[in-house]
């Protein structure tokens, strides 16, 4: 059977780290197998589901570079032929309420009248005999006359799938190996909630069965609906994918990924200025690595070397701090147009619109590449370079206010005035220059030129600083400085 496999979010908000991390790997075992990458939509949460969810999570695969083959499409049509591929539209068409029906037919389902100060009082009494909460089965063997009174009271039933009472459902995890669930332990979980809409665990298993899914590879907090789908394979007699369940992604302090952690979402770590190649690698590495343990991958490398086999059952630890490292590492790769390009929207935030035409304005934009963690540091970085200069109150506590430093500005003024060819060379030697023959040392002249000029302490390297902001604003600006002294 050729590789089918399916990322089927619930659009109840934005994309986050765990469900980006399941949509990867669907995707690179799609690519690695030669097979199809689907895209499926289950919006039957009705007071949670919306557009807006969906177009962010559209979104978010997109910069990811996730390229679904089929599925729903960014403009809501839809691609292949296996549709619809939204869960809201296929109930519409009443494709789950005939395999309902069928199963209620078959005696392998019932309807539920059972209210819910019903239910809760089941859920308490269980929890004080310390016993599983699940339903007891109540609605089970219903009479029709007891039926019939129920309809009269004016109570909307739900469908429950019949589970086994006895025996074991036993499957072998991709992942885990070996998995079973004693059935008595199970439960009669809803397959039609009372709007007549169908829950996850009988519309996933009716949709990955019509569209022919081989593998179903998700998250290992999904393991326990495993069972529950499988009965409903068996009830309705079809063969079931095979599974994969990816271990849980936990924050530096071993708990369940979370807000309290940082940033869950991918809309915010393209907000805080991570390219998406970097969250693509490291999303890679949450619970997976090849035998070479690499962490940094080329272009392609990961649809090539993806394995599942390299999935590992344990936990996944989140680290920003890796993350953020791995970040620098591809900035570091980027060409200056390159670089340019993935700044350019940050720069915007900090007002500055540059020319990507202009040599000079890719050249400011690169002189700090090698310390870049983030794109959204860049524009506070180099914002001096076309904005009047702000001094920072330290900077000028620290050194403007120093021994010497008016005559040393006064001195360094006179310097740069008279350099005919003003680039870096010629401003450090005749910086040197002056520091050696008026016996100060080359700190004393670096440090306030540099806060002069910038406002800062740390910057870019500074002679090659002083050359792109060019000699009239330098003398300008220790011009400024020295009336700020006086």
């Amino acid at each position: 059977m050729k590789t089918r496999v399916r990322f089927a979010p619930s659009p109840t908000g934005h994309l986050h780290v765990g469900g980006a991390r399941t949509a990867l790997f669907n995707y690179l075992f799609a690519k690695k197998t030669g097979g199809t990458f689907v895209l499926r939509i289950e919006d039957t949460d009705e007071l949670r589901s919306s557009e807006e969810s969906i177009k962010s999570i559209f979104d978010s695969m997109r910069w990811l570079d996730l390229k679904w083959d089929e599925g729903t499409m960014p403009d809501l049509s839809e691609k292949g032929d296996f549709g619809p591929y939204m869960q809201s539209k296929r109930e519409s068409l009443g494709i789950y309420k005939k395999y309902a029906e069928q199963l209620l037919r078959e005696g392998k389902a019932y309807y539920c009248y059972c209210a819910a100060e019903e239910l809760d009082a089941m859920r308490k009494k269980a929890q004080l005999e310390k016993r599983p909460p699940k339903y007891e089965g109540k609605c089970r063997h219903l009479s029709s006359g007891q039926i019939e009174e129920f309809r009269k009271q004016g109570r909307k039933p739900v469908i429950r799938f019949r589970m086994p009472d006895d025996g074991q459902t036993v499957f072998e995890d991709m992942i885990h190996e070996h998995v079973k669930f004693e059935n008595k332990l199970l439960y009669d979980f809803i397959m039609v909630k009372a709007s007549g809409y169908p829950t996850y665990n009988f519309a996933c298993v009716i949709d990955d069965y019509l569209m022919e899914m081989s593998h179903i590879i998700r998250g290992d907090d999904h393991i326990s609906n495993t069972p529950l789908q499988l009965n409903v394979y068996k009830a309705l007699g079809w063969e079931p994918p095979r599974h994969a369940h990816l271990s849980m992604i936990l924050g530096q302090d071993g708990t369940r990924l979370s807000k309290r952690h940082g940033a869950t979402s991918i809309t915010e770590y393209q907000k805080q200025g991570f390219l998406p190649e970097t969250m693509k690698n490291y999303l890679a590495l949450l619970g997976w690595g090849n035998s070479d343990s690499q962490d940094i991958f080329k272009k392609g490398e990961l649809e090539e070397k993806f394995d599942i086999s390299g999935c590992q059952k344990n936990s996944a630890a989140f680290d920003p701090v890796k993350l953020k490292w791995m970040n620098g590492e591809y900035i570091r790769q980027l060409s200056k147009e390159e670089l340019f390009a993935a700044a350019e929207p940050y720069l915007k935030g900090f007002g500055l619109v540059l020319d990507k035409s202009n040599p000079f304005h890719l050249d400011i934009v690169a002189i700090e590449q090698e310390k870049y963690k983030l794109l959204s540091e860049v524009g506070g970085l180099v914002d001096f370079f076309f904005k009047d200069v702000k001094y920072d109150e330290s900077a000028i506590n620290k050194t403007l206010k120093a021994p010497n430093t008016e005559a040393i500005l006064n001195g360094i003024k006179r310097v740069y005035s008279e350099i005919s060819e003003f680039n870096d060379v010629t401003i450090e030697a005749k910086t040197r220059e002056f520091a050696a023959s008026n016996g100060f040392k080359n700190g004393q002249v670096f440090h306030p030129v540099r806060v002069s000029v910038s406002g800062r302490t740390q910057g870019p390297t500074l002679f090659k600083m002083l050359e792109y902001l060019g000699k009239e604003k330098v003398i300008n600006r220790i011009d400024k400085a020295l009336r700020l002294l006086q």
